[in-house]
Protein backbone atom coordinates (compact mmCIF):
# COMPACT_ATOMS: atom_id res chain seq x y z
CA UNK A 1 0.00 0.00 0.00
CA UNK A 2 2.79 2.32 0.96
CA UNK A 3 4.29 1.25 -2.17
CA UNK A 4 1.90 2.46 -4.45
CA UNK A 5 0.98 5.15 -2.64
CA UNK A 6 4.69 6.36 -3.10
CA UNK A 7 4.96 5.72 -6.76
CA UNK A 8 1.79 7.58 -7.38
CA UNK A 9 2.32 10.70 -5.72
CA UNK A 10 6.08 11.46 -7.67
CA UNK A 11 4.22 10.30 -10.74
CA UNK A 12 1.31 12.75 -10.04
CA UNK A 13 4.32 15.24 -9.95
CA UNK A 14 5.48 14.67 -12.98
CA UNK A 15 2.14 14.67 -15.07
CA UNK A 16 1.74 18.11 -13.84
CA UNK A 17 4.93 19.67 -14.99
CA UNK A 18 4.33 18.22 -18.58
CA UNK A 19 1.40 19.66 -18.48
CA UNK A 20 1.94 22.75 -16.72
CA UNK A 21 4.86 23.68 -18.66
CA UNK A 22 4.61 21.82 -22.03
CA UNK A 23 6.55 25.36 -23.86
CA UNK A 24 9.63 24.54 -20.88
CA UNK A 25 12.02 22.43 -22.38
CA UNK A 26 12.95 19.07 -20.30
CA UNK A 27 16.27 18.68 -18.48
CA UNK A 28 17.92 15.75 -17.67
CA UNK A 29 21.21 15.52 -15.35
CA UNK A 30 22.74 12.23 -13.82
CA UNK A 31 24.77 11.17 -11.09
CA UNK A 32 26.59 8.18 -10.30
CA UNK A 33 28.91 7.65 -7.02
CA UNK A 34 30.61 5.38 -4.40
CA UNK A 35 30.49 6.22 -0.87
CA UNK A 36 32.96 3.87 2.16
CA UNK A 37 29.51 4.04 4.22
CA UNK A 38 25.90 5.08 3.09
CA UNK A 39 24.30 6.92 6.25
CA UNK A 40 20.97 8.37 6.78
CA UNK A 41 19.93 10.70 9.29
CA UNK A 42 22.95 9.79 11.26
CA UNK A 43 22.81 5.52 10.61
CA UNK A 44 24.87 3.46 8.65
CA UNK A 45 22.14 1.50 5.73
CA UNK A 46 25.18 -0.83 5.27
CA UNK A 47 26.14 -2.04 7.97
CA UNK A 48 29.28 0.31 8.38
CA UNK A 49 30.20 -0.86 4.61
CA UNK A 50 30.60 0.84 0.71
CA UNK A 51 28.02 1.27 -1.36
CA UNK A 52 27.37 2.45 -4.70
CA UNK A 53 24.49 4.88 -5.53
CA UNK A 54 22.99 6.38 -8.68
CA UNK A 55 20.20 9.21 -10.08
CA UNK A 56 18.31 10.45 -12.31
CA UNK A 57 16.58 14.39 -12.53
CA UNK A 58 14.47 15.49 -14.92
CA UNK A 59 13.46 19.09 -14.64
CA UNK A 60 10.63 21.39 -16.48
CA UNK A 61 10.22 24.88 -15.48
CA UNK A 62 9.99 24.85 -11.71
CA UNK A 63 8.76 21.21 -11.65
CA UNK A 64 11.20 18.16 -11.19
CA UNK A 65 10.87 14.46 -10.62
CA UNK A 66 13.97 12.09 -10.13
CA UNK A 67 15.19 8.35 -9.49
CA UNK A 68 17.79 7.16 -7.00
CA UNK A 69 19.01 3.68 -6.18
CA UNK A 70 21.70 2.42 -3.53
CA UNK A 71 22.93 -1.01 -2.42
CA UNK A 72 22.01 -1.40 1.68
CA UNK A 73 22.47 -3.94 3.91
CA UNK A 74 20.01 -4.47 7.27
CA UNK A 75 21.15 -7.69 8.10
CA UNK A 76 17.91 -9.53 6.42
CA UNK A 77 17.60 -10.33 2.95
CA UNK A 78 17.04 -6.42 1.71
CA UNK A 79 19.86 -5.26 -0.82
CA UNK A 80 19.04 -2.12 -2.29
CA UNK A 81 17.28 1.05 -1.88
CA UNK A 82 15.30 2.55 -4.57
CA UNK A 83 13.71 6.00 -4.16
CA UNK A 84 11.38 8.45 -6.77
CA UNK A 85 10.37 11.71 -6.55
CA UNK A 86 8.96 15.27 -7.36
CA UNK A 87 8.42 18.55 -6.41
CA UNK A 88 8.53 22.07 -7.04
CA UNK A 89 11.11 24.67 -6.41
CA UNK A 90 10.22 28.32 -6.31
CA UNK A 91 11.34 31.87 -4.96
CA UNK A 92 9.24 33.70 -2.36
CA UNK A 93 10.48 36.96 -1.28
CA UNK A 94 14.19 35.96 -1.74
CA UNK A 95 13.74 32.84 -0.68
CA UNK A 96 14.30 29.12 -2.62
CA UNK A 97 11.23 27.05 -1.29
CA UNK A 98 10.78 23.38 -2.80
CA UNK A 99 7.80 21.30 -1.65
CA UNK A 100 7.48 17.57 -2.82
CA UNK A 101 7.66 14.08 -1.95
CA UNK A 102 9.74 10.91 -1.43
CA UNK A 103 9.11 7.75 -1.83
CA UNK A 104 11.56 5.03 -0.47
CA UNK A 105 10.95 1.77 -1.78
CA UNK A 106 13.03 -1.58 -0.54
CA UNK A 107 14.46 -4.48 -2.73
CA UNK A 108 13.85 -7.87 -1.70
CA UNK A 109 12.84 -6.97 1.82
CA UNK A 110 11.07 -9.70 4.43
CA UNK A 111 7.80 -10.52 4.35
CA UNK A 112 6.02 -8.26 7.11
CA UNK A 113 8.85 -5.76 7.24
CA UNK A 114 6.74 -2.57 5.84
CA UNK A 115 9.93 -1.04 4.99
CA UNK A 116 8.47 0.61 2.08
CA UNK A 117 7.59 4.80 2.82
CA UNK A 118 6.77 8.06 1.54
CA UNK A 119 7.62 11.47 2.96
CA UNK A 120 6.15 14.88 2.06
CA UNK A 121 9.09 17.52 2.02
CA UNK A 122 9.22 21.52 2.49
CA UNK A 123 12.35 23.29 2.74
CA UNK A 124 13.61 26.63 2.42
CA UNK A 125 17.00 28.79 1.72
CA UNK A 126 18.56 32.16 1.54
CA UNK A 127 22.00 33.22 0.39
CA UNK A 128 23.70 35.97 2.16
CA UNK A 129 27.11 36.56 -0.40
CA UNK A 130 28.66 33.24 0.06
CA UNK A 131 26.56 31.69 2.59
CA UNK A 132 23.42 29.87 2.64
CA UNK A 133 21.29 29.16 5.22
CA UNK A 134 18.16 26.70 5.20
CA UNK A 135 15.63 24.74 6.76
CA UNK A 136 13.31 22.02 6.27
CA UNK A 137 10.63 19.50 7.63
CA UNK A 138 9.83 16.08 6.29
CA UNK A 139 6.62 14.40 7.74
CA UNK A 140 5.89 10.69 6.66
CA UNK A 141 2.27 9.48 7.68
CA UNK A 142 3.47 5.50 7.46
CA UNK A 143 7.14 5.43 8.52
CA UNK A 144 9.60 3.09 8.08
CA UNK A 145 9.25 -0.48 9.70
CA UNK A 146 7.11 -0.53 13.12
CA UNK A 147 6.48 3.49 13.25
CA UNK A 148 3.80 4.95 11.63
CA UNK A 149 3.13 9.00 11.83
CA UNK A 150 6.56 10.65 11.92
CA UNK A 151 8.37 14.37 11.50
CA UNK A 152 12.31 15.17 10.67
CA UNK A 153 12.99 18.76 11.10
CA UNK A 154 16.77 20.10 10.03
CA UNK A 155 18.61 23.18 9.82
CA UNK A 156 21.53 23.31 7.81
CA UNK A 157 24.22 25.85 6.38
CA UNK A 158 26.58 25.96 3.77
CA UNK A 159 29.64 28.46 2.87
CA UNK A 160 31.45 28.38 -0.34
CA UNK A 161 34.87 30.44 -0.13
CA UNK A 162 35.90 29.92 -3.44
CA UNK A 163 34.74 28.32 -6.67
CA UNK A 164 35.69 24.39 -5.69
CA UNK A 165 35.25 24.50 -2.03
CA UNK A 166 31.69 23.99 -0.06
CA UNK A 167 31.87 23.90 3.38
CA UNK A 168 28.55 22.64 4.76
CA UNK A 169 26.95 21.13 8.32
CA UNK A 170 23.32 20.43 9.43
CA UNK A 171 21.43 19.60 12.70
CA UNK A 172 18.17 17.36 12.75
CA UNK A 173 15.70 16.17 15.33
CA UNK A 174 14.10 12.67 14.61
CA UNK A 175 10.68 12.45 16.17
CA UNK A 176 8.99 8.76 15.96
CA UNK A 177 5.86 7.39 17.29
CA UNK A 178 7.26 3.76 18.63
CA UNK A 179 10.46 3.92 18.86
CA UNK A 180 12.53 6.82 20.73
CA UNK A 181 13.32 10.35 19.16
CA UNK A 182 16.98 11.10 18.38
CA UNK A 183 19.01 13.92 16.92
CA UNK A 184 21.97 14.28 14.49
CA UNK A 185 24.32 15.96 12.88
CA UNK A 186 27.10 16.15 10.39
CA UNK A 187 29.62 18.77 8.98
CA UNK A 188 31.76 18.23 6.04
CA UNK A 189 33.67 19.57 3.04
CA UNK A 190 33.16 19.09 -1.18
CA UNK A 191 35.97 19.96 -3.55
CA UNK A 192 35.01 19.81 -6.94
CA UNK A 193 37.58 17.91 -8.73
CA UNK A 194 36.43 19.15 -12.23
CA UNK A 195 32.74 20.37 -13.62
CA UNK A 196 31.64 16.46 -13.47
CA UNK A 197 33.64 15.30 -10.62
CA UNK A 198 33.41 16.46 -6.72
CA UNK A 199 34.58 14.49 -3.10
CA UNK A 200 32.69 15.38 0.10
CA UNK A 201 34.57 13.97 2.96
CA UNK A 202 31.98 14.12 6.25
CA UNK A 203 31.70 13.73 9.88
CA UNK A 204 28.31 11.94 11.20
CA UNK A 205 26.48 11.58 14.60
CA UNK A 206 23.84 11.36 16.77
CA UNK A 207 22.67 11.43 20.10
CA UNK A 208 21.67 7.28 19.92
CA UNK A 209 24.88 4.91 21.21
CA UNK A 210 25.25 2.38 18.56
CA UNK A 211 27.58 0.36 16.34
CA UNK A 212 25.08 1.91 13.09
CA UNK A 213 24.84 5.19 14.72
CA UNK A 214 27.68 6.33 16.61
CA UNK A 215 29.88 8.66 15.05
CA UNK A 216 32.02 8.34 11.67
CA UNK A 217 33.92 9.99 8.89
CA UNK A 218 32.74 9.21 5.32
CA UNK A 219 34.29 9.60 1.85
CA UNK A 220 32.31 9.93 -0.79
CA UNK A 221 33.26 10.22 -4.76
CA UNK A 222 30.64 11.60 -7.19
CA UNK A 223 30.19 12.05 -10.71
CA UNK A 224 27.63 14.31 -12.05
CA UNK A 225 26.47 14.26 -16.00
Amino acid sequence: MKTAFACAAAMAVLLTASAASAQETPEIAWNVGVTSDYVFRGYSQTGEDPAIFGGVDLTIGSFYAGAWASNVDFGDDTDAEFDIYGGYRTEVSGFAVDVGVVGYLYVSQPTGADYDYAEFKAAASRAFGPVTLGAAVYWSPDFFGADEATTYVEANAAFSPAAQWTVSGAVGHQSLDVNADYATWNAGVVYALSDIVAVDVRYHDTDVTGPLSDDRVIGTLKFLF
